[in-house]
Order: structure tokens, then sequence, then C-alpha cells
């Protein structure tokens, strides 16, 4: 596939957030294609080390937390305070007796700031995320996604931290310009989410080059697996699929997107901690692969059997300049930086998430027929 023709006239946004998507742009690209040649793979254990992952109970967060702890890393996993005390999809794992189970909000500076003490490595997870929602309620996307890491950032930095994993979103390019997409693709704000997360890696890495914040930024693609989320795609048709739906509800299924499978993700975070070197640098995690929505449709309703037919539901259509119409990921230098590369297969990652998905006791959590837009 080669390059798009035309492009995609870019959605307005404040001067203050085009000056922040400057920035990041420009600090990324003051730096080599050939740093990540001299990066040494694998230099830092996490074995031992204090490790704080905000977001731990979501669905990326949750996995990251077990395959730590496996690692032997001192897990603090922060969830959203909540009148339930319940910490979400930690509640559910094995290991819960080994970590530290903090509840608390990142929007409060003050208390970012205890949070961090003794912490010598950051995983920021926590955002808000749901891009419909965004359009709703944009000034809490920017409350979280960027007042949020400026407080971690602040706290990092008070408290010394060695590592901050900053984690960013594919969503941040809008529409491929070209493909694949690397990591000096141009960002293009085409939801209020999008531009709260441009803003947030903006933030992180201005703490780099102003206060020597050692932060590495994350910028995983379209994460698929258990314990997801229903507002993402794959969730929502096998949960209308199992719920023996004869149409599936969806929103636009032409555009394509780069799936990579969750433990997959996991494992190219531990490696961005683990490596030596990257500091102020945005590294993607990808397949290296598009497939559109509707190839996608096609497996999963192969994999349960169903004759289930995809509806067009308006309410689930974006508007026309906000949907992003193609991601592909190039993953040239996370590979040449720690030398991971995803291992597992798109249908064999869709065939265990169906399997996740369709045991009753995981299937009850979610409401398929709801739109929580």
């Amino acid at each position: 596939m080669g390059r798009i023709s035309g492009r995609l006239t870019p959605f307005p946004v404040p001067r203050l957030l085009r000056g922040l998507a400057k920035l990041s742009q420009g600090i990324e690209a003051e730096l080599s294609d050939d740093t990540a040649n001299r990066i040494d793979k694998n230099n830092m254990s996490l074995d031992g080390k204090k490790v704080l992952i905000t977001g731990a109970e979501g669905f990326i967060g949750s996995h990251l937390v077990e395959s730590l702890v496996q690692e032997g890393a001192r897990v603090v996993a922060l969830c959203q305070y909540n009148s339930f005390n319940h910490w979400g999809w930690l509640e559910e794992l094995p290991c819960i007796s080994q970590i530290e189970v903090i509840s608390g909000d990142i929007r409060d500076s003050h208390f970012c700031i205890g949070l961090m003490k003794g912490v010598e490595v950051v995983y920021h997870l926590a955002a808000l995320i749901p891009i419909p929602y965004s359009y709703r309620a944009p000034e809490s996307y920017f409350d979280t996604n960027v007042k949020g890491t400026l407080n971690l950032c602040q706290a990092a930095v008070r408290n010394g931290v060695q590592r901050f994993i900053h984690t960013s979103t594919s969503e941040v390019y809008g529409t491929a310009q070209y493909v694949p997409i690397d990591e000096h693709h141009p960002v293009v704000a085409q939801s209020p989410y999008s531009a709260s997360k441009i803003a947030a890696d903006a933030v992180a890495l201005s703490f780099h080059y102003s206060f020597d914040l050692p932060v590495v930024i994350a910028r995983p693609f379209n994460t698929y697996g258990p314990r997801q989320s229903a507002r993402a795609i794959i969730p929502t048709i096998i949960t209308q699929m199992a719920a023996k739906s004869s149409e599936i509800r969806l929103g636009d299924l032409e555009p394509t997107r780069d799936f990579t499978f969750v433990t997959d993700t996991s494992e190219a975070l531990r490696a961005l901690a683990r490596m030596e070197g990257g500091l102020g640098e945005v590294f993607q995690i990808g397949s290296n692969r598009e497939i559109r929505l509707c190839e996608v449709f096609e497996i999963l309703a192969e994999l349960m059997c169903s004759d289930a037919q995809p509806s067009r539901d308006p309410d689930r259509i974006r508007p026309a300049r906000s949907e992003v119409r193609r991601l592909w990921c190039d993953n040239t230098k996370l590979k040449k930086a720690t030398g991971f590369t995803p291992s597992t297969l798109l249908r064999d990652g869709l065939a265990t998430t169906v399997d996740w998905f369709i045991r009753p006791e995981n299937l009850m959590r979610y409401k398929p027929h709801v739109y929580n837009c």
C-alpha cells in the first residue's frame, strides 16, 4: 500500500493546543532515527523496584500489573477513587495480595505528591478515553488527561523517579497522511480526546527538557483482549453476538486499524522500562499490519458461528471530519530499541478474547444493548 492521496483538513484546535502539538513534534524531530540503534536492550531489571501504575484497575493496566508482579516488581496500583471502594479488574487478579492498591485521583496535585514517594518507575495509564463521550464532555478530558499528567510529572520530579513512562495513543495522528505511520508523522486533533492526549504528551516531554524528568512516551495503537471496555469495537461485536442479536449495531466499519493483543502491549511497556536510553522519545506499539473493521467483524462472526449482520447505528457514527479513517503502525523503532515485536496473531488473539467474553461470569459484566456514549 502506498501513500494516501490528498491530505486531511486538520480539525480546528485552539492556538495553545497547536503550540503544544508543535512542541511535541519538534522535540521528537530533533532526535535522530539512529538513536534507537544505540540503546542497550533490556539493560534495567524491574525485579525489586517499586513501580507505580496509574489506571491500574483498567484493561491494559490490570494486565500490566499481572506481568510486573511476575517479574518481581513491587507494584503500587492506583485506582480511581469511588464510594464503592471497588478496584475494577484488580478485584479478579490472583496476585491481588501481592500488590499495594491505593484509591485516589490524579487531578489532585497534593495527592499525587504523596502517591509518588519512594516510587522508582511510573507507568502513567490513567486517562479518560471514550472518544464519543469527549464530544459531550470535553472539559473533563482536559481535567483528567492534561491536568492529571501535569500533576504526576510535577510529583515525579519532586520525588526523583528513575523512569516515567507516559502512555499516549495512535489517535493523536488522526487519519494517516502516509503509511505505515512512524513517530515523525504529524499529529492532528480530530477529537477532543485526541486533543487532550496531544497536550498531555507535550506536557510530559516538556518536563523532560525543562526539569530532566526521565520520560519515555509509549504510543500504543489499538490494543484488544480480555477485560477490554464495552466502548471498543471488538467487545461491542462479541457481546452483541453472544446475546444472539440478529443485527449488530455498529458505527462505520470501513476505517482500518492496527490491532495488538493486550499481553503483547504489556510486554512492550515493560521493555520500555528495562531499556537504557530513549529518554524524551516516542516509541510506537503496534503490529505493523492494518485491517478494515468489517474484516474484523467477519473473523469474529466465524469464530462465534454467528450469522448476524452489521447494522449501521447513526448514534455510533463519528462526525465526518472527526472519524480517523486509517491507522497502520510502523513498529521499527521499538524493535530496534528493545528487540520486541508482537507475537500474537490477530486471529489467535481474537479467539482468546472470544473465549474470555463468552464465559457467563464475564459476559454478565457487560450491557450489549446499551450504547454508553
